[in-house]
């Protein structure tokens, strides 16, 4: 059953329980006063949040008198309905399997009512009165398969939010430049093939943008890293190939995942614009190559940084060192060398930072720095595989000594744009020694291995295919 309220939080109008009444009357002040698409949308790390954020608002019943065999224009409060109507009937006719029975409910002319038209949410525009139409679509996790959705999504023209995550939709995304309204967009889990949707790219109100686990293929283009509004960005698990662009650090999106694709060449240094926006962005397991960029130490709000799984190499920049919020590094899996910098591993000391998971295996580091022992211990630091005398689980002198003689292009950027904190009493090595640490450490979220630890960050939770209950 649907809610009796179904949708105040598309239009970002107040949410509240009290009587119809005076809860149209609040809608329709709302509409007068103050309307704003997508800039008030607060990002949770909740995924769930994130998708059901949309549950809560009015519903409206009309044309009760109109049967099924005879509806008209005529049967329902507006044109807008009927217009909306015309266009569900159609889509409804192209449904080949609804193992839920979703679309039994699509009958009748109540398109707004409280058991009818599941997946539909109702109110109205701004700059109008007491004209309920079509604004949001939720088909998570219903499983509906449907050639396109071409013909439906773009015709639903007061549309704000489309959210169909877990379904058996083909084709591609829509030309949605009609939709002057709709700023969240989840087509993520469905059949999509093709190139980059470059139809997304008109959506300049767009807040979020979900087209992970389908089939597109290609580059990403460099303006979707332009679209000024992007809170959430979502292109995890395609086929997308080619390098990323280097305007990738305009994006003003906080949470970013660019995971399990085939993504080559270096990480953009660009991204140091983000700087005072990213709080999460994941490249884990593509093809990046080169160094890493010393302008990743300047993100100063991040708490995920994962790139795990490539080709990276050269040492760690001893800007990471700047990483105070970071909670979450993965570099594991790469073709890292040298020294784990000290002053990184200072950010997990009590005091100093707040990193908690510290995922350096399956590289060719061969040293530790002071702190970074102290992490061992704790189990904040896996540096499995590697080339560390004193440390157990580490490559073959064979493997060791192949990569030594290989040729190294990265240097050492020892320059570290931001005071360290050491606090005090945290210089004091336990008294078992670096293998005793080392045999004590436990496993951490790195790209290859357990990620529970990770599982309650938004990006973290975009590489899980299926919705939450």
């Amino acid at each position: 059953m649907q809610p009796a309220a179904q949708l105040i939080t598309v239009y970002h109008f107040p949410t509240t329980l009290m009587a119809s009444r005076l809860l149209r009357l609040l809608l329709l002040l709302a509409t007068l006063l103050n309307f704003s698409f997508g800039r008030d949308f607060n990002v949770t790390r909740s995924r769930k949040a994130i998708e059901i954020g949309i549950g809560i608002g009015i519903g409206i019943g009309t044309g009760s008198g109109c049967s099924n065999g005879d509806i008209t224009r005529e049967c329902f409060q507006n044109d807008r309905l009927y217009n909306a109507y015309l266009v569900i009937q159609r889509f409804k006719s192209t449904i080949t399997c609804d193992p839920q029975g979703i679309t039994d409910t699509w009958s009748g002319t109540d398109i707004c009512g409280k058991n009818s038209y599941v997946g539909f949410y109702c109110t109205t525009p701004p700059g109008l009165v007491n004209t309920p139409t079509v604004a949001s679509v939720d088909f998570n996790g219903y499983r509906l398969a449907a050639p396109t959705v071409c013909g439906f999504v773009d015709q639903l023209t007061d549309l704000a939010l489309f959210h169909a995550n877990s379904n058996n939709f083909s084709g591609t995304v829509p030309n949605l430049r009609g939709l002057q309204y709709i700023y969240e967009l989840d087509l993520s889990n469905n059949k999509l093939t093709g190139n980059f949707p470059a139809d997304v790219l008109s959506l300049n109100n767009a807040t979020f943008l979900d087209i992970r686990f389908n089939g597109y293929v290609g580059p990403v283009p460099a303006q979707v890293f332009k679209l000024s509004m992007l809170q959430v960005l979502f292109l995890n698990n395609n086929n997308f190939t080619g390098q990323l662009p280097a305007e990738l650090g305009f994006t003003p999106a906080q949470y970013l995942t660019l995971a399990n694709n085939k993504f080559t060449g270096p990480i953009p240094s660009s991204i140091v614009h983000a700087a005072n926006t990213l709080l999460e962005v994941l490249f884990l397991n593509n093809q990046l190559s080169g160094c890493l960029p010393f302008e990743i130490g300047l993100l100063k709000k991040a708490t995920v940084f994962d790139a795990g799984t490539n080709l990276l190499t050269g040492p760690i920049p001893l800007s990471f060192g700047c990483l105070k919020k970071i909670e979450q590094l993965n570099l594991a899996d790469n073709k890292l060398y040298g020294e784990v910098p000290d002053v990184l591993c200072r950010l997990g000391i009590p005091g100093a930072g707040n990193l908690m998971n510290l995922s350096l295996s399956d590289n060719y580091f061969t040293s530790l720095g002071h702190s970074c022992w102290i992490l061992l211990k704790k189990g904040v630091l896996d540096v499995r595989k590697n080339c560390i005398p004193g440390v157990l689980d580490q490559r073959s002198p064979e493997e060791c000594k192949w990569f030594l003689w290989q040729k190294k292009y990265c240097p050492l950027n020892t320059y570290i744009p931001c005071q360290s904190p050491w606090p005090e009493g945290a210089d004091q090595l336990n008294s078992k020694g670096a293998a005793a640490a080392a045999a004590e450490a436990m496993p951490v979220a790195d790209g290859a291995r357990d990620r529970s630890r990770a599982s309650g960050y938004t990006t973290y939770s975009a590489l899980h295919q299926n919705p939450k209950p």
